[in-house]
């Protein structure tokens, strides 16, 4: 009964979140569902010793889904993986539940740890299109990777970061939703300091007008004194 309500949970869990998928059978042949339950049975025979068995089956998801867990990765509830092709998840990543990857995000290792060496993506996190998370720290709860971004340490909860290397932008500290999946509108720190370098710009060039007509002034003065 376990099993029948987890798989339940799991097609719910797509459905509401791609509006592309119009009844539950589709669900079945959907590369991210398919590649987690997968990875259920991959994970039990890892913990159960079994690692040749475990990364054969494994091995056996990649090339049905494009998806690559490696068995050793733990993985909470609610992991939904759309468009799933060319994700990579390491050996001793950790994610916790209602988390969402997009297509070509890898959650990798920097190649210098040992024991630890993949991130920990804690609860209600979205990392959007190939954006590339690598070590072994922690991105906290509620947080937004923006595609493309490269993120190579920690991540406090509730923030947005973007760029390369990734960058954190606070957000007020306002909460983000659980369901919030937007990956278009993300604050871009470039652009804000290239908008502040312009404003910053504006502000000498008007300074400098003034002491030029200030100068102006000065010199008429003076030359006027001389008339006299």
């Amino acid at each position: 009964m376990g099993f029948i309500r987890y798989i339940k949970e799991e097609i719910q869990i797509i459905r509401e979140r791609d509006a592309a998928i119009k009844t539950s059978w589709e669900v079945l042949l959907y590369p991210s569902f398919r590649a987690v339950l997968r990875h259920r049975v991959a994970h039990w025979l890892y913990l159960h010793h079994h690692y040749f068995l475990a990364r054969w089956y494994s091995q056996r998801t990649v090339r049905k889904t494009g998806i690559e867990i490696h068995p050793g990765a733990r993985i909470g509830k609610g992991l939904f993986i759309d468009h799933g092709h060319g994700v990579i998840i390491g050996e001793t990543a950790e994610i916790g539940d209602n988390v969402t990857l997009y297509q070509g995000v890898t959650l990798g290792g920097t190649g210098k740890e040992k024991g630890k060496r993949h991130p920990t993506i804690q609860d209600n996190v979205m990392i959007s299109a190939g954006a590339k998370v690598l070590g072994s720290f922690t991105v906290g709860e509620n947080s937004k990777i923006g595609a493309g971004s490269v993120v190579l340490s920690e991540v406090p909860p509730n923030s947005t970061v973007v760029g390369v290397p990734g960058r954190v932008v606070k957000r007020d500290n306002v909460r983000i939703p659980r369901m919030d999946l937007d990956q278009v509108h993300l604050p871009d720190p470039v652009l804000n300091d290239l908008n502040q370098l312009r404003r910053e710009n504006e502000a000498l060039k008007q300074q400098v007008l003034q002491l030029g007509t200030r100068l102006e002034q000065l010199e008429k003065k003076a030359g006027s004194k001389e008339g006299i």
